[in-house]
């Protein structure tokens, strides 16, 4: 009965969704997998470790759960309205029975800028000491699901970027039409997210696009008010 609510308590909660996975390597009946999660506070860190290990693993559990996160939080006191110099930097780190590979995963999200995530590194020890290569295979996992998850939040700001240029597209050919006594026809939202996310090279060709569109549609309403004013 335990058993049955135990599992009821998990699955009724919002479970963390990973935003990457390595591929596995595998060396010498040792496997290695590395796992990435948005978490933006310590509190979604320990969700997220815990999800990984109670639930995606429950029923093959690894032999170590390595991590390191970092998360941008207020500083104590802080209320965030005085701009970047009320947050700072927090980040931490698990070995989790296999020394040094927690401080390993760390060293990766610093020099690859990652921010509000953790970064879990699984290990199967297949009965073989591997001596540094672990290191090894630790890092190149770790590096692997950190470019995807920096590739997957330049995807959602391109395409908040894109919507935003479109907004104010929009607004400025509304208030052209009206200053020129002309119709406006509202276009079609466009479908951005079917595409983006394969071809980042032409989300920023369309956003330059869109930005000198919008600087002559400007030229245009700076004309038609000078127009009006003589």
């Amino acid at each position: 009965m335990s058993g049955n609510l135990d599992s009821f308590i998990i699955s009724s909660k919002p479970q963390p969704q990973p935003i990457a996975t390595s591929q596995e390597i595998r060396d010498r009946a040792s496997l290695f997998l590395a796992t990435i999660y948005a978490a933006s506070t310590p509190a979604q860190v320990k969700a997220a470790v815990s999800h990984i290990t109670n639930v995606t693993h429950a029923h093959k559990p690894a032999s170590h759960e390595m991590y390191a996160w970092r998360c941008m939080v207020l500083k104590a006191g802080r209320t965030g309205l005085a701009g970047p110099h009320d947050f700072e930097v927090r980040e931490g780190c698990s070995d989790d029975g296999e020394r040094g590979g927690g401080e390993k995963i760390l060293a990766v999200l610093r020099s690859q800028g990652v921010l509000d995530a953790v970064c879990i590194v699984s290990r199967w020890y297949g009965g073989i000491m591997l001596g540094p290569a672990r290191f090894s295979h630790i890092e190149t996992c770790a590096v692997e699901v950190c470019r995807e998850f920096k590739r997957k939040e330049e995807v959602k700001e391109t395409l908040s970027t894109l919507h935003t240029l479109d907004d104010t597209l929009a607004q400025l050919r509304r208030e052209l039409a009206a200053s020129t006594h002309q119709a406006y026809t509202e276009a079609k939202v466009p479908d951005y997210s079917a595409w983006i996310d394969s071809d980042l090279p032409k989300a920023k060709r369309l956003i330059r696009a869109r930005e000198g569109a919008i600087t002559s549609v400007k030229n245009l309403l700076l004309a038609a008010a000078a127009k009006q004013g003589t």
